[in-house]
């Protein structure tokens, strides 16, 4: 999933991008809040981890204007605030949920699990097509209840599939859910890992079938 992080503390908001990429996200950094805003009007995210002391406009009015505009993207508030009245204000402004500094990365991956799963509508970390399992947590795929190994990008791949079942999503779509600002990826990226997905679950319920000139759809097949 692709993740916008905006944090003026670049060795916090580089530590918390670290964490991410090595679960296989794509995550961007903002590190003030006009930066952030201009981002946010010309690019979808997965989810928004958003602080509230920012250079040139505060993470409540970056927070306002996205859901000004419509917006339901997750956000994930980290504040430095301890009192109650501070936090139902956060609420009430559009935040999904918020976390107290200092954290845990631990928590912090938790909670961003949570508003993902939830914005998909989602109850769980597991999802299930047929004979196929994807844990979210546990970052594992099995076949029938053979494990399956797949590479971090592979995993969230199947993730963005799996989770949008009978959905056309175009290539495009996918690479701007795969990758950051910073990646440079081939013209046939997708086609690659699509084909790698395919070779890997040769058994699985999950069928990947390519649509000539708009994307893919998953569909269950039975297995």
């Amino acid at each position: 999933m692709r993740i916008l992080i905006v944090e003026d503390d670049l060795t916090l908001a580089e530590a918390i991008g670290r964490r991410l990429l090595k679960q296989g996200h794509a995550a961007d950094v903002a590190p003030d809040g006009r930066q952030a805003d201009s981002i946010l009007r010309h690019q979808a995210f997965d989810l928004i981890i958003l602080d509230l002391n920012l250079p040139g406009l505060g993470g409540e009015q970056v927070l306002a204007q996205l859901r000004q505009r419509g917006s339901t993207t997750p956000v994930l508030v980290l504040t430095a605030r301890g009192q109650i009245e501070d936090r139902i204000s956060l609420l009430d402004l559009g935040a999904d949920d918020y976390l107290s500094k200092p954290f845990d990365f631990g928590e912090l991956e938790a909670r961003s699990r949570a508003l993902l799963r939830r914005s998909q509508g989602q109850a769980q970390d597991r999802l299930c097509i047929g004979n196929t399992e994807l844990d979210r947590h546990a970052c594992t795929v099995t076949v029938a209840g053979a494990a399956v190994e797949l590479k971090q990008r592979e995993f969230r791949l199947l993730e963005i599939f799996m989770s949008r079942t009978g959905r056309v999503l175009s290539k495009e779509e996918l690479l701007d859910h795969l990758y950051n600002f910073d990646e440079t990826p081939g013209a046939n990226a997708i086609e690659l890992y699509v084909a790698r997905l395919r070779k890997k679950l040769p058994h699985s319920s999950v069928q990947i079938r390519t649509l000539r000139g708009l994307g893919y759809v998953v569909e269950n097949t039975p297995a």
